[in-house]
């Protein structure tokens, strides 16, 4: 008799997975029937915003569904990453992100209102980037050097405008290993700290390459030195911070997609396939190519695999940058 019921209870536990695969198939063979949102944490103008529209408009060929693109800056893309955490785990709503929401911020803040692990589903790493060292056309720092000398002159005197977690750390770690003292001042996103470096109420910032770049070009800005380990394409001229004279100094950020936790895996992978269609597009190379941007694609498990590297690196680089979490 107990063997029978546990036969049964194991009949009945196979039957009950066999089902929920068989609804979750029937979830996304019908996916996609009506538009899907792209949430990003950063205002439009940003570079994750760039990027998010021209995904919208490359994807949305490919599904024959409108995809639209949901600006939800500021708190550090508490926001954003909040709002999808919460939104049914249905494919109808993609958090297109950063370092800052996924890897950085809990090491930023004593307590987050997602958890940027267990609240989402990875779908796939899209690209890798860099930041430019802005300053104002008219600033009397025409170089790394000048700024440091001004910083050692006048300590906790010159202020930085940060956007994101990248703007900002970047930032905090020229501080550190250059041994100054200066003041930062935080904004929703790195577009409206670009409008008041512009208008002289701040100093300097680092800004992701697709957003500073046009006002480079415009001459609206001008910039002192890239963030990575290497020149970009864009602006070959322009050295690197380590080259300036911050040996060591090395700085980048990462854009990836992420599902609500809980979306079907068939609808994961169909996405992911998407994407990777989507990034071999004229339009996203063109894209890449202009802002000196690097392509990087993962499957979902490679996704999982680099957050959690990506976070405690994050880690010891805020750390290193004597940073108190808020």
């Amino acid at each position: 008799m107990i063997h029978s019921r546990r036969r049964i209870a194991l009949l009945l536990a196979a039957a009950a997975c066999a089902l929920g695969a068989g609804a979750a198939q029937a979830q996304a063979d019908s996916f996609p029937s009506k538009p899907i949102t792209l949430v990003v944490p950063f205002a439009a103008g940003s570079g994750t915003d760039q990027m998010a529209r021209v995904f919208a408009k490359v994807l949305g060929e490919e599904t024959h569904v409108p995809l639209v693109v949901d600006n939800r800056a500021g708190a550090s893309g508490f926001m954003a990453a909040q709002f999808v955490a919460k939104a049914p785990p249905d494919g109808y709503t993609v958090l297109l992100t950063t370092n800052t929401t996924q890897s950085a911020n809990e090491h930023l803040f004593k307590k987050l209102p997602y958890d940027p692990v267990k609240d989402f589903a990875p779908v796939s790493l899209l690209s890798k980037g860099y930041m430019l060292l802005l300053v104002r056309p008219d600033s009397p720092y025409k170089s790394v050097g000048d700024l440091l000398a001004a910083a050692r002159k006048s300590p906790g005197k010159l202020n930085f405008g940060s956007g994101s977690s990248s703007s900002r750390v970047a930032s905090e770690l020229l501080k550190q290993m250059a041994h100054v003292d200066m003041v930062n001042v935080p904004y929703k996103s790195n577009p409206m700290a670009i409008t008041d470096l512009i208008g002289g109420q701040l100093d300097f910032m680092f800004a992701d390459a697709p957003t500073a770049l046009p006002q480079v070009e415009g001459g609206r800005l001008r910039a002192l030195a890239v963030s990575g380990s290497k020149r970009l394409a864009a602006v070959p001229a322009l050295p690197t911070v380590a080259e300036a004279g911050v040996k060591g100094y090395d700085m980048s950020y990462w854009t990836a997609a992420y599902l609500p936790a809980g979306t079907p895996q068939p609808i994961v992978q169909r996405f992911n396939a998407w994407l990777a269609k989507a990034s071999a597009s004229p339009l996203a190379r063109d894209f890449l190519a202009k802002t000196s941007g690097e392509e990087a694609l993962s499957t979902p498990e490679q996704l999982a695999q680099f957050q959690a590297a990506e976070s405690g690196k994050w880690g010891r680089v805020i750390k290193a940058a004597g940073i108190e979490p808020e």
